[in-house]
């Protein structure tokens, strides 16, 4: 499932286009965000087809090889062992995925030059080397391939490259779709004959989280903004960045409109997101002043909590 944390960074970058663009229009760019939210779902799917097509691609050049006028006895008798991958085959067989990227319009038909680069990445590797000469065949080890491979993925710039151009709204869902897809992975045995992919939210709560955190902020903004200063009068107006004043304001309302979220969870959240969404000394200054501002709505009666965010 999508995490809270890529739900939160979903609502910044929302919250960051609107106020940019001066537009006058919540429900448009609330809509935006739902399928920017949406489109990170559909990027769990499309990632799932690729080693299928990678693997395909692999079989297609050994059929080629074997056809050569004067083959070589590797030509007539190929080391299958990729191309019969037990884990790469319940994927490519899996309903849930195929009848999800048929709906979606997903796949990687328009993308072979992508595919022949991750195939010539992937048989250059020390791990795959290594798993082509193991003579034995198992699931986990046809899994801990396949695992491997997603993991490379991080630092793939031709993938990065392709991901851009099919869609914007891709852009730094990679790591976040990855480890959703290695969770799955982590889970698949070999007696599943279908592969069981994740939901798209972790709890029904989720989309109704994304949607208030969004209106909420944008809502009570100047308000918030108004507050922020209070706490931030010894600081260079000038040096602080419009993304840092957003991720406080943001941090605010969910700090006041989810009774459910543990404080220091919304404070952990937001000082981890600035790390990679501000400037260098932006987390050390968000840190500061998300504790005074805390201390403040505490003390005002704004903080309410209850259950397992109560505080003590």
């Amino acid at each position: 499932m999508l995490s809270r944390r890529l739900l939160r960074i979903k609502v910044l970058k929302a919250l960051f286009s609107h106020l940019k663009s001066c537009s006058d229009n919540m429900m448009a760019s609330e809509k935006t965000l739902m399928s920017s939210v949406d489109k990170a779902y559909d990027l769990y799917f499309q990632l799932l087809l690729l080693p299928a097509e990678v693997a395909e691609y692999a079989r297609e050049r050994q059929e080629i090889a074997r056809r050569k006028k004067l083959p070589t006895p590797e030509d007539l008798n190929p080391n299958t062992k990729f191309v019969d991958n037990a884990v790469i085959r319940t994927i490519a067989n899996s309903d849930a995925v195929n009848d999800y990227a048929a709906a979606r319009k997903l796949g990687w038909a328009k993308h072979p030059d992508l595919i022949r680069t991750l195939y010539t990445q992937l048989i250059a590797s020390d791990y795959y080397r290594e798993y082509m000469q193991r003579g034995e065949r198992s699931f986990d080890e046809d899994r801990k391939l396949v695992e491997e491979f997603f993991t490379q993925l991080q630092n793939c710039e031709a993938l990065d490259d392709v991901l851009e151009e099919m869609s914007i709204l891709w852009t730094d869902d990679l790591p976040y779709i990855l480890m959703m897809i290695l969770r799955t992975l982590s889970n698949l045995r070999a007696s599943h004959k279908e592969l069981k992919v994740t939901s798209k939210f972790k709890s029904e709560d989720d989309p109704e989280f994304v949607r208030t955190l969004f209106e909420k902020t944008l809502v009570n903004y100047d308000a918030y903004q108004a507050y922020i200063e209070k706490f931030t009068a010894n600081w260079d107006v000038e040096r602080i960045v419009f993304m840092d004043n957003l991720i406080l304001g943001t941090a605010i309302a969910e700090l006041t409109s989810f009774p459910s979220i543990p404080v220091k969870v919304t404070l952990d959240e937001f000082i981890e997101i600035s790390k990679y969404y501000s400037t260098p000394g932006s987390s050390t200054f968000i840190n500061g002043v998300l504790d005074k501002i805390v201390e403040s709505l505490t003390a005002e009666g704004r903080i309410l909590k209850s259950g397992r965010g109560l505080i003590g």
